[in-house]
């Protein structure tokens, strides 16, 4: 079985493979102060509570954007597996060519994304991923990985809201009956919600026009935790796939596990 983390700067999303088939996922913290005999533990019982074996994990992959807990995690899986994981970075084996100014700079969850949505959905293709920051991949019809853009996360606006204001709620990331909120909490939904939607719906036509494609052309998938919620405001979210990352997790190890990266 392969076992394959997905470290982002809030969450750690875990996905347990027999073959092609996602068999077991889970998503915990990303908690930095968290030892290697915490993690170690923690997927113990992970195992135990779900009817599988650590034993039976033969290899690991790691894609992380949080250097600190890369390290962790990597040192976890040697002593508690036994395993040299394969860590996801620039130099990594993806079968696409990246046209970065800079290509160590592109997260390694952007080219697990974008391993997968080629393999999946095929080219040209937008990606949008809603996590701690919401971004957006851009491959071309040669399949080649032009960049993206990168803005503040739903969750981090949120966030930042009620820290910076004196009279504001926390809400509930429910898509409100209505633009026009009638209520303080239906306005903040509003305004996070449809707004971001709008966001998105901009971004990708100006992408669109940027490449030179009409946007029925272009395939544009969503994924990370409020994909379904956007899709239902958005004009332009064509697929939401929710486990995009761990298969392009699962496919960079088929490409990459002869190699000893």
């Amino acid at each position: 079985m392969l076992l394959a983390f997905d470290i982002g700067n809030t969450n750690i999303v875990i996905g347990l493979f027999d073959g092609q088939e996602l068999v077991a996922n889970w998503r915990i913290s990303s908690d930095r102060l968290k030892t290697v005999d915490e993690y170690g533990l923690l997927l113990e019982q992970l195992f135990q509570c779900s009817n599988h074996k650590r034993q039976d994990v033969e290899a690991m992959i790691i894609s992380s954007v949080v250097p600190n807990l890369t390290g962790t995690i990597k040192s976890m899986a040697e002593r508690y597996f036994n395993l040299q994981p394969i860590v996801v970075s620039s130099g990594i084996k993806t079968g696409l060519a990246l046209r970065y100014e800079n290509p160590k700079e592109v997260g390694a969850d952007r080219i697990v994304n974008a391993v997968a949505a080629v393999a999946r959905y095929g080219a040209p293709l937008i990606i949008v991923d809603f996590g701690t920051a919401t971004t957006f991949c851009v491959i071309n019809e040669q399949k080649e990985y032009l960049g993206g853009a990168i803005a503040p996360g739903v969750n981090t606006s949120a966030n930042a809201l009620i820290e910076r204001t004196a009279q504001l709620p926390k809400v509930e990331l429910t898509l409100p009956k209505t633009v026009i909120g009638r209520n303080t909490v239906n306005a903040i939904q509003s305004g996070l919600l449809y707004g971001y939607s709008g966001m998105v719906d901009g971004m990708v036509q100006r992408i669109a026009e940027e490449l030179g494609y009409p946007l029925e052309k272009i395939t544009v998938v969503a994924t990370g935790g409020l994909a379904n919620t956007i899709k239902e405001a958005s004009q332009t979210i064509q697929v939401v796939d929710p486990y995009l990352t761990l298969d392009g997790l699962r496919i960079l190890y088929e490409k990459n596990k002869d190699t000893g990266k």
